[in-house]
């Protein structure tokens, strides 16, 4: 029988070799880490791939790439995402033109789907799986095997105990089978010894083992990251998401032409766009005193290809679920609706142009008109400027600001611009940004004779005339937009089983002790047994001694009933 440390924790110790240290058996130098041998040529390309897969694989590895995907992703959380918010990012260009067009070229606004992101996302996911792989097979091989042998001395272990209990070794050995119970894995045994006084005596000994559901738990810990990882990835391949801004009374349909940006997977198709029309109804707002948002609530009617209808309320982190898409309330703000005549007195222009919120609590927006078909398309109309739900003045009666972000005293602020608005020379244009390059700004004359540029100020129902015969524009009414996200990702649901699988494997992982507990009995002199013990723990476990106390504690109890039995 073993009686090394190894031997107590299951592990036999290696075999010498032959002819010692440097003689016929000796497998020649060896680098200090263990690696592949040392020679002239060095490792060569082979030996070089070995020692990179396997720091690849290491544990020590996987952890740091798991923390530096978390850092990388932290762009995403600082920078609005295109994916996620693409209003926000519009807004950015404008506030940030000097720096928008290098962060773009970074992919700070689109982060998740950066070669950056994807590489060390790969990375992590081979070195998860060539770490998990062979720790499982290892696994199932010590859940088939036996529990190791019991140590012949218990002296070394810091958790042990003795005890005399009358009935035979065998008599003995069942009380702690049934005291041990069905979680413990045993393994029992005879050996034969020689006691100090040289007379030869055979006992019998039990080796359990229980707690393989720690490692279970790891194993399944760390299998379910890579299930996530393996169904966010399917997930993006064979996704659709679109973004639309729809104004109150309008209606959008389930299709790539109606939104204002749509993106898909590599695996997309179209069979799999589920066909429905959504019409925004209505939208309301709650704000506190002080401006802050509570709540905000889209009411919308969904019709189905088959004519039938339903109205559904979305609201911020509740979307509006179909079989297998998700509508999402992702952002809102107002759309004034204008009324532009040119010249002639002809209507050029009239509809709701939605003016995008800026960062002001107070929801002050900019906002962009175009009347390209103004004055037969020679001198068409451009207006830029702001947008004011509560307008405030200063004491020149000059407006300055949004006191609330509620429509009690609604404004606009627009500058006039004529000329070419550079919509038909077929390059694609940013509708939320005037492009001046081609357009002069409309300017007046003051009574101090110095001409400024004209600034159109509007409440609800007011019409003013353009100068220079250029037209009117009428402030019609202020209903409001509302952007929805549409998305088909039918990974969210595997998400959600692999989030759980890896939660009840952390938890197993923590919390299930793995310990070894080993029995000899010998028979006594006096026909009763002698009992000793000793328990063996992987980690900190400071149940350990209770353990043990616990099944000897059986070998007392069962004493009393035997001496009740004699009394």
């Amino acid at each position: 029988m073993a009686t090394t440390d190894d031997a107590a924790d299951g592990i036999e110790p290696a075999p010498k070799r032959a002819g010692g240290a440097g003689g016929a058996g000796s497998s020649g130098p060896r680098s200090p880490s263990g690696g592949a041998p040392r020679g002239d040529a060095g490792l060569g390309v082979r030996g070089w791939l070995r020692w990179t897969w396997r720091q690849l694989t290491s544990m020590r590895v996987a952890l740091l790439l798991l923390l530096l995907l978390a850092v990388v992703a932290l762009p995403g959380a600082f920078f609005p995402q295109r994916t996620s918010d693409p209003n926000a990012v519009q807004q950015y260009f404008l506030d940030h033109p000097d720096t928008a067009d290098l962060l773009d070229s970074l992919h700070l606004f689109d982060v998740y789907a950066s070669p950056w992101f994807s590489a060390v996302y790969l990375l992590l996911f081979v070195s998860l799986i060539g770490c998990i792989l062979p720790r499982t097979w290892v696994h199932l091989k010590n859940l088939r095997a036996e529990p190791s042998r019991v140590p012949s001395r218990f002296t070394r272990f810091d958790v042990r105990g003795q005890a005399r209990a009358a009935g035979t070794p065998e008599q003995v050995r069942r009380s702690l089978d049934a005291a041990l119970g069905r979680r413990y894995r045993r393994r029992l045994a005879s050996e034969r010894g020689r006691t100090a006084d040289g007379e030869t005596r055979t006992a019998l000994t039990i080796s359990a083992e229980r707690g393989f559901g720690r490692e279970t738990g790891n194993l399944v810990f760390h299998l379910a990251l890579v299930g996530l990882l393996v169904v966010t990835a399917w997930g993006q391949l064979v996704h659709y998401r679109g973004q639309v801004v729809v104004v109150q009374g309008d209606t959008f349909v389930n299709s790539p032409l109606d939104f204002d940006s749509f993106d898909t997977g590599s695996w997309y198709g179209a069979d799999a766009q589920e066909p429905f029309r959504v019409r925004l109804d209505s939208f309301e707002s709650e704000f506190t005193v002080d401006s802050q948002a509570r709540d905000f609530v889209a009411g919308v009617t969904l019709t189905e290809t088959d004519g039938s209808t339903r109205t559904a309320d979305v609201r911020v982190n509740h979307p509006l679920e179909t079989n297998d898409t998700r509508i999402y309330l992702t952002g809102n703000g107002f759309a004034p609706r204008f009324t532009v005549t040119d010249g002639s007195g002809e209507v050029a222009f009239s509809g709701a142009v939605p003016f995008l919120p800026t960062a002001d609590p107070n929801y002050t927006s900019n906002g962009v008109v175009m009347v390209p078909d103004a004055n037969g398309g020679e001198r068409q109309l451009g207006f830029n400027g702001v947008l004011l739900p509560t307008a405030t003045a200063d004491e020149e009666g000059n407006l300055i600001g949004s006191a609330y972000p509620q429509p009690l005293d609604p404004a606009v602020v627009l500058n006039v611009w004529v000329g070419d608005l550079g919509l038909d020379n077929g390059v694609p244009q940013n509708l939320y940004l005037l492009d001046t390059t081609n357009l002069e700004q409309v300017l007046a004359t003051g009574e101090d004779g110095t001409e400024a540029p004209v600034q159109v100020v509007l409440r609800p129902g007011e019409s003013v005339e353009l100068p220079d015969g250029l037209g009117t524009i009428t402030f019609e009414d202020l209903p409001r937009f509302a952007a929805f996200d549409v998305r088909y990702d039918p990974s969210i649901l595997w998400m959600g089983v692999f989030a759980g699988l890896a939660f009840a494997g952390l938890v197993a992982s923590l919390f299930l002790p793995r310990r070894r507990i080993w029995v000899r009995l010998v028979a006594g002199a006096d026909g009763d047994t002698v009992v000793s013990a000793a328990a063996l723990a992987r980690g900190d476990d400071p149940g350990l001694q209770r353990e043990l106390d616990r099944v000897l504690a059986v070998l007392d109890s069962d004493q009393a009933a035997t001496s009740k039995e004699d009394r």
